[in-house]
C-alpha cells in the first residue's frame, strides 16, 4: 500500500497537461494528511503523547519561601556614668560670673564673753582666772642622781698624782668616791666609799678639782650627789 501511495508522486498518472491545474496540490495535501494520521493515531492509542496534567509534572517546583530574618540584637544597656565626687573645699576651676557680697558678721553681738566671769567682748577665749602657779622651789638638800635626774657631764678632768710610797709598795686599784656637785657644776664635797689607804688622799684631791655641767630640775640648777671612781695603775 505504501508503494501505491507514493507511486503517484514519483510517476504521476495524472499529467499536467491533460488534467486540471489544482489536482496536484490537492493530491499532495491528501497524502500528507494520510501520513500524519498514520503516525499520530497509533501514538494516541498507546498514550505516548503527554496529557496536560502530566505536563505540569515537568514544571519546576516553586522555590521555597525565604527564611525569616534573624531577630534584632538586644539593645545595649548604656554604661553608667561615673560619679564624680566634688570636694566642697577644692578651689574652683572656673571663675564665677559674679561674686555676691558676704553678709555682715553678727556673731559677736550674740556671743557671750568667754573666759573668766566678768570678761569683756574681744577678750582671749578660754582665758584663765589667774596666772599658773610658779614652779616649786629647788630642794635645799642635794638630790641623788637616778631616775629623772641624769648624771652631769664632766667638763674638767684632773688626773690623780700617784703617791711615791704607794708606787714603792706596788699598790694599785680603784678608789670609789661619793661627790656632791653644786649648782654651778663644781665639786663641793667628796668622801671615800671604797678605800685604798695609800691612795685615798690622792683620789680625793683629784676629784675636788673636777667640774661638771649644772644639773637642772624644773629648769633650775640644783646640787646633786653622784658616785665617781678613780683608778690607779702601775705602768
Amino acid at each position: 500500500m505504501p508503494k501505491d501511495m507514493f507511486r503517484d508522486i514519483v510517476d504521476p498518472t495524472v499529467k499536467v497537461g491533460s488534467q486540471q491545474w489544482y489536482t496536484v496540490p490537492v493530491s499532495i495535501l491528501v497524502h500528507t494528511a494520510a501520513v500524519l494520521a498514520l503516525i499520530v493515531i497509533p501514538l494516541m492509542a498507546a498514550d505516548v503523547l503527554p496529557t496536560p496534567p502530566s505536563m505540569l509534572a515537568f514544571a519546576a517546583a516553586p522555590p521555597p519561601p525565604p527564611p525569616p530574618p534573624p531577630p534584632p540584637p538586644p539593645p545595649q544597656q548604656a554604661a553608667p556614668k561615673p560619679v564624680v565626687e566634688v570636694n566642697p573645699a577644692a578651689a574652683p576651676v572656673e571663675a564665677p560670673r559674679e561674686i555676691a557680697p558676704e553678709p555682715p558678721d553678727t556673731s559677736f553681738e550674740r556671743a557671750e564673753p568667754a573666759g573668766i566671769a566678768g570678761g569683756v567682748i574681744g577678750g582671749v577665749v578660754g582665758g584663765i582666772p589667774e596666772a599658773p602657779p610658779p614652779p616649786p622651789p629647788p630642794p635645799a638638800a642635794p638630790v641623788r642622781v637616778g631616775g629623772n635626774i641624769k648624771p652631769p657631764m664632766k667638763t674638767k678632768d684632773v688626773r690623780p698624782t700617784y703617791p711615791p710610797i704607794a708606787q714603792s709598795a706596788r699598790v694599785q686599784g680603784v678608789v670609789i668616791i661619793e661627790a656632791t656637785i653644786g649648782p654651778n657644776g663644781k665639786v663641793q664635797d667628796a668622801r671615800v666609799l671604797r678605800s685604798i689607804p695609800l691612795l685615798d688622799a690622792a683620789a680625793l684631791d683629784a676629784v675636788r678639782q673636777w667640774e661638771f655641767t649644772p644639773t637642772l630640775l624644773n629648769g633650775v640648777p640644783v646640787p646633786v650627789i653622784m658616785t665617781v671612781t678613780v683608778q690607779f695603775t702601775l705602768s
